[in-house]
């Protein structure tokens, strides 16, 4: 079997839609379990539709619930093409718009917000199951809230979806299609959840791992990782293979192309994960397994932005012990993971990505000294081959980048990663010096 994730760009429009079929079709193997995530634009729209109901304005969220459903009436006017085939994407759309405007009439929480957000992964898969179906072509449509689940930490519960998803493959065994949901699952209440933006692409990963795949394949609308950034520098190019551990770096420092947390469960079940662009299927995109191909070299460039660096000064920390442990504690007392981290002997700098309870954490760190704060920070991240008896590559990384202020440098945390924080606005000329440099 082989997992495909399509994602909401691949089902933007209808032509993007009939495409899917040739490209399932087109893949060696006996079974096919496709993953899709909601129409581009779609959890756009249904998030601004949330916003206004936590807000109390229902009626500015029934004008955008109307906007994004007569989108949908000209969408399946345009993929579906017999009179059968209409009447029941009608009869879809219909269902699920008008649970939207009923979820507004009673008190509106976060556990409706979520189920807001789940209809668009729920009309995506609906639609294209009875695309197939008119075209001839048998498939199962799966409900991903049977078998999809997270724990109290908000961790996929690996053994209860492997369970629930392997029961409910075996009441069909004759059948070799299958069709389910990214993104949305439950959680351990029972409640409708999501594995947050980006989630279809970790929900592709965890059936590939559970079900111990050939290959799990996510489908975009790029030809793969590349060796730096194509928005900004010029003359970049694919990545035919990456290790794991590469993969996991660029895509946690910046690359859009693949969600950061959807290479941990192939990894850890060793199964192969290839990105493809349906834009052009001859590409060969790029393979992501244990094997490491690119040893004794830089491979990639990525930038991550939105970070902000945060500086503790403190005599205190001179020859104490304990001391890191109890700054690193309040940012555990509020959930917000740490980046990066240097450390002198009176000084621990780090970067944070989520600023939700910034001003709690400063007031916090006062407690152990001078706190300095820096925003507008981007980390751009160097990925490569850094084993310990590799030298050099640090000279060659700072040498590129001369000619800018670097707020923050890591180098030996990680044997696939030299990280340097510089101001954002100077995020595109770090990039195209290094990539001129390295590459």
């Amino acid at each position: 079997m082989k997992v495909l994730k399509f994602g909401g760009t691949s089902v933007g429009s209808p032509e993007r839609m009939e495409q899917l079929l040739p490209i399932i079709q087109s893949q060696a193997s006996d079974k096919h379990l496709v993953v899709l995530s909601a129409v581009s634009g779609t959890t756009n729209s249904l998030v601004e539709i949330a916003c206004e109901y936590l807000k109390g304005d229902k009626d500015k969220a029934q004008d955008l619930i109307n906007t994004l459903y007569n989108t949908y009436k000209t969408f399946i006017k345009d993929l579906f093409k017999t009179a059968d085939g209409l009447r029941v994407a009608n009869e879809v759309i219909d269902h699920h718009f008008k649970l939207l405007a009923e979820l507004g009439n009673d008190l509106f929480t976060t556990i409706e917000e979520r189920i807001v957000l789940a209809q668009g992964e729920l009309i995506s898969t609906t639609l294209f199951h009875f695309y197939l179906k008119e075209q001839g072509v048998s498939s199962v449509l799966l409900r991903a809230l049977d078998f999809m689940r997270i724990d109290e930490e908000h961790e996929p519960n690996l053994a209860y979806i492997k369970e629930n998803l392997s029961r409910v493959l075996e009441k069909h065994p004759e059948d070799s299609l299958f069709i389910t949901q990214g993104y949305i699952c439950r959680n351990a209440f029972g409640e409708i959840d999501n594995l947050r933006r980006g989630g279809s692409d970790y929900t592709a990963s965890l059936i590939g791992a559970v079900l111990q795949v050939e290959e799990v394949q996510i489908w975009t609308d790029i030809d793969g990782f590349h060796n730096n950034d194509p928005r900004y520098v010029q003359n970049t190019k694919p990545i035919a293979h990456l290790s794991f551990d590469e993969a996991a770096e660029l895509a946690y420092f910046g690359a859009k192309i693949l969600h950061p947390q959807s290479v941990f469960p192939a990894k850890r079940f060793n199964v192969p994960v290839r990105l493809l662009d349906t834009m052009d299927l001859t590409a060969s995109g790029t393979l992501i397994s244990e094997q490491i191909q690119n040893g004794d070299q830089i491979v990639a460039i990525a930038a991550k932005d939105g970070i902000t660096a945060i500086r503790i000064n403190s005599s205190r920390m001179l020859l104490a012990y304990g001391f890191l442990r109890r700054v690193f504690e309040v940012f555990e007392r509020y959930k917000t993971p740490i980046d990066m981290i240097t450390t002198s002997e009176v000084a621990v700098s780090l970067t944070i990505d989520d600023t939700t309870h910034l001003n709690a954490i400063i007031e916090d760190l006062t407690h152990f000294g001078q706190v300095e704060v820096d925003h507008d920070q981007t980390i751009v991240c160097i990925v490569g081959d850094f084993k310990r008896n590799k030298h050099g590559y640090a000279t060659i990384v700072s040498e590129a980048v001369k000619h800018i202020p670097i707020r923050m440098i890591s180098y030996g945390g990680s044997e696939h990663n030299i990280s340097i924080l510089v101001p954002s606005n100077q995020k595109i000329e770090a990039l195209r010096s290094l990539h001129n440099r390295l590459f």
